[in-house]
Order: C-alpha cells, then structure tokens, then sequence
C-alpha cells in the first residue's frame, strides 16, 4: 500500500523507489561488479556465484532497509498467471537471535514446489522438484501491502530435467534467437557497431471498474470474471459518450494511485483514459525491453485489482465481461531496436537506413503471412473467443495494416516500378542506393487491423486484455526470426549487397503482399476478399490451437532452440484443458444461478402477478394485461428450466470425453451453444421481471453507477 503522499512527493523522486533498477544497482555495487552485471544483462558474459554474493547482499539491505521480511522467486507458471513462494530473510545464530540473511546461490537459484503446476504431460504430478532461475534482464522489486513489503525476483521457471514449465524461458530464448538473426542482418548491410537486437513492447491494458457492491452479488462475476446472464439497458456505449470523456472523480482518484503505485516500482505507465464502453478504460506504458514490459504488464494487472479493492470496486480484466458492448483487449506495440538505440522499425533519414527500414518491414510481414495461424493461436482463449471479429476488435483473419503511403512503395518495389510517393506528394526514386528520406508518418491508425504498422512499431491488437503477453511475443519473435535467417543467408552469400536487398525485398513482398489490408476489417466484403486471398480465418481457440502440433510450427520453434517438440505438445495440452475447464466453470455457474435464484425469483414472481390478476378480476377491474404478462413469464421460466437441463446434459457428456481436443471441441460446439439458449431465456426474463424481484444487479448498476 502506498505509503507516500503524492501530491507532496514529486514523481522523480517517487519514481523507481521501490524498484532495483539498474540505476540503483550503479549506486549500491563496485563498479566492477556493476560492469559484471550488465554485460550478463547484455548476453555477453554467464553470471557468477561471486557476482551474485555482491549483489545479493546489496538487494538484501536495501530490501531489509525499505521494510522487507520476505523474499521471493516472481514467475510465470503456465496458468498464465504469476507464482511466489515467500521465505524470510531470517537465520537464527544459534544464541536465539537472528540476522537477516540472502545468499548468491538464494538469489539465482530457488526450488519451488512444481507437482501442481500445468506440466501437459511434460513431467508425472508425483515429480514435485522445479527450479526458479533470477532473469537479469528484468530488475527485481518490493511489493508493499498492509501486510508488509516482500522482495520479489522475477525469475525463469523450468522442471528438474530442464524443460521450460513457464512463459518466460521460451520468450527469452524467442528474443535471443532473433537477435542472433537481425545482428546476421545487419552485418550483411554493413553494420559492425551493433552487438545486439533487442524486441521492445508497450502494451496497452483495457479494463472494466465496477462498484464492489454490486460486484459481490454476482457469482458470475466473482467464479469467472464475466456476467454470463445479463441484458443491456435502454442506453449502451451508442452515445459514444464516455470515450474519451472526463473521468470522474472516484475512477481519478483509483487511477492517481495506481500510477502511484506503478511508478514505484519503475513501471512508466504514462496514458489513461475513458475507453468506448460504459466503465471501461485503459492504461498503457512507456515502451521498454519485452522481458521486462511482460512482467510489468502481469504487475500491472495484480496492481489493477489490489487498487481498485481499495476504492470500493473491482477490476474486470474479462475480454467480454458484459454481452452488448464492446470487450477489453490489449494492444501489444512490437518493435525491434539496437543495443545502440537503432529502432529497426523506425524509416530512416538517408538511404542505408531507409533500405534496413524495408527489409526488416518486409521480414515481418512475410512473417506474419507465413506464420499467420500461430500468431492466431497465441491469443486463443476461450475469453477472447468473445471478442475477436466483433464490430469492437480486430477480426480472426490475420492482417497487416500499412497504410497508403508505405504500401504503395512496397507494391512500386514489387512491380519494379521507379517510384512512389510521399505523404507530400513528391515522387521519390526506388533503388535502394538512391532512396530519399521516408516519411516519418507512413501511416495512419486503424482500429479493424489486427496487425498494424503505426509509424516507428508494429501494433498486435488481437492479444486479450486478461492474457499474459509472454505467448504471443515469443511467437512473433519466433516467426520473424525465421524469416530474418533465411534474409541473412541471401545476404551473406550475396555479391553485390544492393542488388541483393532490391531482390529480397521485391521476392519476399511480392509472396506475401496478400495479407497487406489497408480497410475497415468489419465489414462481410473483407471476409469474402481475405478467403479469395487465402488467408485463414479460424474464429475459435480450439480449431486455433491446432497448429501447434504442425510440422511446420514444431520445426520453428526446434530451429531456434526456442521450445522442443515435447514442450510444444505439452502447451497445446495445456491450452486445450484450460480451455475446457474454463468453460465447464461458466457452464456450472449458469446452471447454479439459473436452478438457484433466477427460476425461484421469477416463479414467485409469476405467482404473484396470477393472485393480483385474481384479485383484480375479482373486484371486476381488467387484469387482462396481468394475466398476459403472468403467462408470459411462466412460459420463459419453463423453457429457462428446459434450457438448463440440456446445458445440464451437454456440459455431462464433455465432462466424459476424454482425449483433449475432442473435449474442448464438445465444450465449444454443445456447452457454449446450450450455455447461450439458457442465457437467452434468462435475459429475456429480466426485462419482464420487476427490478426489485430480480435476484443479481443488473448492467445498469454494473455499467453506470461508479
């Protein structure tokens, strides 16, 4: 909890205060060991157990110094969520005292109880020993709450055989694989000063608030994260009036101290805003280094939640908490840049930088072409089945934005033409010796494009705002590795290395321009188009996921030492189960509230309604309306109960399928569908049934009271 006032405290103080920085480590260590430090940061050297005794007795005192009892190993399971394992700092003296003590070894090495963490077959349930491994690329910081302050050290997370247990270890080796690559790359075109190519990330957080009241009466809502009945009221986000808007003054007062919180432990969360949907809104960062932005951005979400509790009200990180308006994404923008701070994806401003500006554009766009099914299956959930190709979200088929200006050059590369033009109209010349400077601005935003260029970095828009950005990162590192190794084999092998480039770039382009879609991607003609073009488009997780048994994917991943064909086939068992078993939980909540609350609640309600109809008969008044109203009820309560027994059934017979993909396939085709026929009937319900009779509150105080 924060401690500081922050009104008083100005941010360059407060910021990074609770975080063990790079700069602090400057302060606290020799420089020796500070040079040690960050040429292991730098992939240049393996840390030591000497380093890692300086360090670690640093980041103990200044842990023990700010108030710490505890430390941890902060990782990412493959629950997508994160883990911690708390051990104190205390070692008796034998004179029934203690001193506070953290060694090297405890600092680089943990040993976790890993038995009931998602293995997919990797390793038997009996087999509990996993070890934690200190990641060096992302600082370690305290986490303070009434309770006290623990030292957390993000770390890697593998089986006692090795084999990756988390989401860390393949984005690591994904970012090392294509550095390896670029660094080739950039060799070829003459570049001798860069050792090093590292992906950045700034993702985009959307989120829903609601009051914490109305929160706690909705099992739905508490069991998982969204409403599965729930009808919209008269007024929606049509107004679009809450876009952009001035925030009101509860949400601003959540919002000051989840920066402040934020900027604590160095997460540079800078943007906030009203997003389009009642009590929906957004957060995003600071770009910065993809491991370290992937830990941020887990932060974050934990930050989201323990804030707004604070505030009287709850976080909603659901893609479609609430059926009717739009759902929560979280838009990860790519990059990739120089340890000597060359942005890759930024155009340049002469010739040579221009040529490197479109030759890795057209590496990721023929690796997003190529690989278009895996970066589906790297947002594949069953929360953002929701979402994706709603009039709200990108849509299911893969597709790169790039705008006017910046797809005409390419297409005028790839048809050998002489030239193209500027954002100013002028006219500039293509051979790659001879390119004048690029517009700094070649696109335009578009909110349709799954995959969009957006000036100086690629926007990934599919990724669900409740996800783990470590999945689609390593896929899109994998991928654009691929494509950058068979670029640097042309390269090197090459003669005349301007030829070479022109040919690259036209070859690769002219292949993969198909997945180039500069429109609205809502509409049904671009569905129609994208099929004449071939591209896929695969609208749930299960059929989605099923790429990652390809050859094709296994040989990616094994290429590059990124993943092993046993640790590929371990995540899509994993997936296919999370899958399963998140449907089955909403499946059972809906069966719950239905039998539990909603067919009581309406049946007295009917019943009610039929005695005041008697009544009112009976005093020779009209109870016509009453009665209709009465029947009317009745007859939706019965079919609710109808409905309920076959969602009952369907959700039976996928408990009892037992291979996987067939499960998950039997939970998307049967449950989900029967699970919608229920909600059907309840929504309707709710619209007939008096407020007052209705046993949950409904999306009017869920959406617009705050």
């Amino acid at each position: 909890m924060s401690t500081i006032d922050f009104t008083k405290t100005p941010v360059a103080v407060l910021y990074g205060s609770n975080c063990f920085s790079n700069a602090l480590m400057r302060e606290r260590l020799p420089k020796n060991i500070y040079r040690e430090i960050r040429a292991v940061q730098a992939g240049e050297k393996e840390l030591t157990l000497e380093v890692a005794e300086v360090v670690a007795a640093a980041m103990r005192d200044w842990a023990v110094e700010k108030g710490a009892s505890h430390y941890t190993h902060w990782f990412h399971p493959l629950t997508g969520l994160t883990a911690e394992k708390h051990d104190s700092f205390i070692a008796p003296t034998g004179d029934g005292k203690v001193i506070m003590e953290f060694s090297g070894k405890e600092l680089i090495k943990g040993e976790p109880d890993a038995s009931s963490f998602p293995s997919g077959g990797l390793r038997a349930t009996f087999e509990a020993r996993g070890y934690t491994a200190w990641d060096v690329t992302s600082p370690a910081f305290l986490k303070q709450d009434p309770t006290g302050t623990t030292l957390c050290i993000p770390t890697a997370f593998i089986s006692y055989y090795g084999q990756a247990l988390d989401k860390k270890v393949p984005l690591l080796k994904s970012i090392d694989a294509l550095s390896k690559q670029a660094v080739r790359v950039l060799r070829a075109l003459g570049n001798e000063v860069s050792k090093r190519v590292y992906t950045t990330v700034g993702p985009e957080q959307e989120y829903f608030l609601v009051d914490k009241s109305f929160y706690d009466k909705r099992p739905d809502l508490i069991l998982t994260g969204r409403t599965v009945f729930g009808s919209m009221p008269a007024k929606g986000q049509e107004m679009e009036d809450h876009y952009f808007g001035a925030i009101k003054e509860r949400v601003a007062g959540f919002m000051r101290e989840l920066n402040t919180e934020l900027w604590k432990v160095g997460i540079a969360a800078k943007t906030q805003h009203n997003e389009v949907a009642p009590n929906q809104f957004e957060i995003a960062p600071v770009y910065s280094n993809t491991t370290a932005a992937v830990d941020a951005n887990q932060l974050v979400m934990e930050t989201l939640r323990s804030v707004a509790r604070r505030h009287g009200m709850e976080a909603l990180l659901h893609e479609k908490p609430f059926a009717g308006v739009n759902g929560s994404g979280k838009h990860n923008n790519w990059s990739m840049s120089t340890d000597d701070g060359i942005n890759l994806c930024d155009p340049g401003e002469n010739p040579e930088s221009n040529a490197r500006f479109l030759l890795f554009s057209a590496a990721v766009v023929e690796a997003v072409d190529r690989y278009a099914l895996l970066l589906r299956s790297s947002v594949a959930t069953s929360a953002n089945d929701h979402r994706l190709g709603a009039n709200e979200a990108p849509p299911a088929i893969v597709s790169i934005f790039f705008g006017g200006p910046l797809t005409e050059i390419f297409d005028n590369i790839a048809e050998g033409k002489s030239g193209g033009h500027t954002d100013t109209g002028s006219t500039i010349k293509l051979g790659v010796t001879s390119l004048p400077n690029l517009p700094k601005d070649v696109s335009d935003r578009n909110r349709t494009s799954p995959f969009a260029f957006t000036g100086n970095k690629f926007e990934f828009r599919m990724v669900g705002s409740s996800q783990s950005i470590a999945t689609p990162n390593t896929y899109l590192n994998a991928a654009v590795a691929q494509v950058l190794m068979e670029f640097a084999d042309k390269l090197e092998k090459a003669s005349n290395k301007n030829e070479a480039i022109q040919a690259i770039i036209k070859e690769s382009y002219s292949k993969h321009r198909g997945v180039i879609f500069n429109g609205n991607g809502y509409t049904d003609e671009w569905v129609r188009e994208a099929e004449r073009r071939g591209l896929p488009n695969v609208k749930n997780a299960v059929d989605a996921l099923s790429v990652l048994t390809t050859s094709e994917t296994i040989s990616l991943f094994e290429t590059h030492k990124i993943l092993t064909k046993e640790e590929v086939e371990s995540r899509y068992h994993i997936y296919l189960e999370k899958y399963s078993k998140q449907i089955n939980i909403e499946a059972g909540v809906s069966i719950d509230m239905a039998r539990r609350d909603i067919f009581p609640a309406v049946s007295a309600y009917a019943a009610e309604l039929a005695r005041d109809s008697a009544s009112l008969a009976a005093i020779h008044a009209v109870s016509a309306p009453q009665e209709k109203r009465a029947k009317r009820i009745a007859e939706l309560a019965s079919e609710l109960y109808d409905e309920t027994a076959k969602l009952e059934t369907a959700l039976t017979e996928a408990q009892e399928t037992a291979e996987a993909f067939a499960q998950a396939k039997a939970y998307f085709e049967k449950v989900r569908p029967a699970m919608d026929a229920v909600r059907s009937r309840g929504d309707t319900l709710e619209k007939l049934v008096s407020k007052a009779a209705w046993p949950y509150p409904g999306y009017e105080d869920l959406l617009f009271k705050l």
